[in-house]
């Protein structure tokens, strides 16, 4: 009997137990379905919109653990906030000058408004369609207002990609805000290229800038040789008038000096000075193939007949 008893008493222990462990059970069991049922949570980086049968019942921008009914009566829809990069498709577009290009550019762009996002958008895979789009849009109304040499050209004055690129990046930004809810961080031109048909005419729209940046310089190189040219010539003819007013005032001293030694040689001896200076001339006028016919008497000859 006692043996009996102790069997008795330990079967009902064991029932005991696991009716406890069912209760237990059933706690966690409850407690789980109440926290995924009736809880969500948003991460860092993260918004969550609250969906009602398809309405809005509320946004959640703060990180941390929120409650809501369960499913079907509501649904979580979570975005990445954080910036996020796409490079656009390539667009062929028409420049004023009437000239194809093809530009690509890339997107820097995040979630800014999450509620706006989710009833124009939807999802990130057609927020990346709808930018790359509109992003086509943009880039053919703003090339519209440049020509190709403000893209490609030797003179570096002509050419304003960061500003094309800042326009393009202005109109992207205010319509993807109004109409997506989508704050576009960045926008800058990756890649230009040009159709087959249309590089010819750029080779020789290039070939032409070259040849009147050298003309340029030709004609600037000839301009500056003429000014030291001509500075060259005022120094020499300032040199050689200088060089004949110094050689003129020697030839002057030194007529003076020699008409002053001749003065002094006449004052000491007249006649021997005048016969001296008769016979001077005379060698000087003859040689020794000389034939002179004069009157012996004439000047400075008549030293000859005097002598005689």
């Amino acid at each position: 009997m006692k043996k009996r008893a102790e069997k008795n008493a330990s079967a009902e222990k064991k029932t005991d137990l696991k009716k406890i462990y069912k209760w237990i059970f059933a706690v966690l069991l409850a407690i789980i379905v109440a926290v995924f049922g009736f809880c969500f949570t948003v991460r860092e980086g993260t918004n969550a919109i609250v969906s009602r049968f398809g309405d809005v019942r509320g946004v959640y921008t703060e990180s941390g653990l929120h409650f809501k009914l369960p499913y079907p009566f509501e649904k979580v829809i979570s975005y990445d906030t954080r910036s996020q990069y796409m490079d656009s498709g390539y667009t062929e577009t028409l420049t004023n000058d009437k000239k194809n290009i093809i530009l690509q550019t890339y997107i820097i762009w995040r979630v800014e408004d999450v509620q706006k996002f989710y009833k124009s958008v939807g999802d990130m895979e057609k927020a990346k369609k709808y930018l790359n789009d509109l992003a086509a849009t943009v880039k053919n109304g703003v090339m519209g207002g440049y020509t190709l040499q403000n893209l490609v050209s030797t003179d570096l004055e002509k050419i304003k990609i960061n500003e094309v690129s800042s326009k393009i990046s202005e109109g992207i930004a205010e319509k993807a805000l109004a109409d997506y809810g989508i704050k576009v961080e960045k926008v800058k031109i990756k890649r230009l290229a040009l159709p087959n048909k249309n590089v010819e005419s750029v080779l020789e729209q290039m070939i032409a800038d070259r040849e009147k940046q050298a003309t340029q310089l030709l004609a600037e190189g000839e301009r500056d040789a003429a000014v030291i040219i001509s500075e060259a010539d005022a120094k020499a003819a300032e040199i050689i008038a200088a060089g004949k007013l110094e050689a003129a005032e020697i030839d002057a001293d030194t007529e003076k000096k020699v008409a002053a030694i001749y003065g002094e040689a006449y004052d000491k001896d007249s006649t021997l000075f005048v016969f001296l200076k008769k016979l001077i001339a005379l060698e000087n006028s003859v040689s020794e193939d000389t034939v002179i016919v004069m009157k012996a008497q004439d000047g400075p000859f008549g030293i000859i007949s005097d002598v005689n």
